[in-house]
């Protein structure tokens, strides 16, 4: 049977009571459950973090909101100037910290770099680069590449071994978790809680660095698909930059869409194909919406299947070998 609510406007928000739920529960959840004076927010100059941050003003006030500009090596120069424009816009404290020193003293460079010379043995610090996936959406083991440009211009693709894919994503991981350490040191000398800014899709498929961007004391918009962040970036009046950036890692040097590493398809087709299974919605009538196959859908329903499977590790606390009993959260 067809789903009467299967549509484009499928994810339209009330965006004045979606706005008003989610403060009244932030500024609660920070004076009464976490017990803090205030927030901090990492801004990357992305819709996530800057849609939290404008929540977070709303929520406790411009005067208990800090925000954190933390570029480094390979960020992108628009990030770190979204990113202070948002913070001049809301009107609240805010520090720039330039990480890439601490993270080529800890070899997130150096090991990276030395995974990628394994497959392009010409690659150094003059060339430019990204990884990339493909395989899954074809019915195939997925297969990672490396994508380089040299200083000549011309770009080489190249297949990645395990070990080397491995390699690359940790080390680079050390981005997110030095900057959460930063972000952990104002909110303990400030008495603040942490921000988490993932939507609905980068949560659900597990999108984020365990102990990484996926650490933090609340996280206000992990229940809204993207497509509905969006809507209410425009809602709150936020600058045209940033309600029309478009979506990227700012990991590596060369620019990187997250549907080219890591979603089966750009964000508005993907929030509506996980909220058509969320729904249970034949596979059948996602693809007549889409426009593309109906073994197409099915392969993206199961690539969202297998990403919630083999992901559950990064939301899992620690495991406890035995209970301790006087201790419950």
């Amino acid at each position: 049977m067809k789903h009467e609510n299967l549509n484009w406007q499928a994810l339209d928000l009330d965006l004045v009571a979606a706005t008003d739920a989610i403060v009244e529960r932030l500024r609660r959840t920070t004076a009464q459950v976490l017990h803090r004076r205030g927030l901090v927010v990492a801004i990357s100059g992305g819709i996530d973090s800057s849609v939290c941050a404008a929540l977070a003003t709303r929520a406790v006030g411009p005067g208990r909101v800090f925000a954190l500009i933390l570029p480094e090596t390979d960020s992108s120069d628009d990030s770190a100037a979204r990113g202070l424009e948002l913070a001049e816009h809301l009107g609240v404290a805010h520090a720039v910290l330039d990480i890439a020193p601490t993270l080529r003293e800890i070899g997130c460079y150096a090991w990276r770099d030395a995974a990628v010379r394994r497959v392009i043995p010409d690659y150094d610090d003059s060339w430019q680069m990204k990884i990339a996936i493909a395989g899954g959406l074809q019915g195939q083991v997925n297969r990672f590449r490396v994508i380089a440009r040299g200083p000549d211009g011309r770009l080489r693709d190249e297949a990645l071994g395990l070990r080397e894919y491995l390699e690359v994503v940790a080390a680079t991981n050390f981005k997110q978790r030095v900057r959460k350490t930063v972000e952990y040191f104002h909110a303990d000398r400030l008495n603040y809680a942490v921000v988490g800014t993932p939507n609905r899709l980068e949560y659900d498929q597990g999108f984020f660095v365990k102990n990484g961007d996926g650490a933090a004391d609340v996280k206000p918009i992990a229940h809204l698909y993207k497509t509905q962040v969006y809507a209410m970036a425009s809602h709150l009046g936020l600058p045209p930059a940033i309600c029309s950036a478009t979506p990227t890692t700012d990991t590596y040097s060369l620019p990187q869409g997250q549907d080219e590493f890591y979603f089966a398809l750009p964000y508005r087709e993907m929030d509506l194909a996980l909220w058509a299974l969320n729904h249970q919605v034949a596979a059948a009538e996602l693809a007549g919406l889409l426009e593309i196959s109906a073994e197409h859908a099915e392969r993206i329903y199961q690539d969202i299947l297998n990403k919630r499977r083999t992901t559950q590790y990064l939301h899992r606390g620690p495991v406890l070998l035995e209970d301790v009993a006087e201790i419950s959260v």
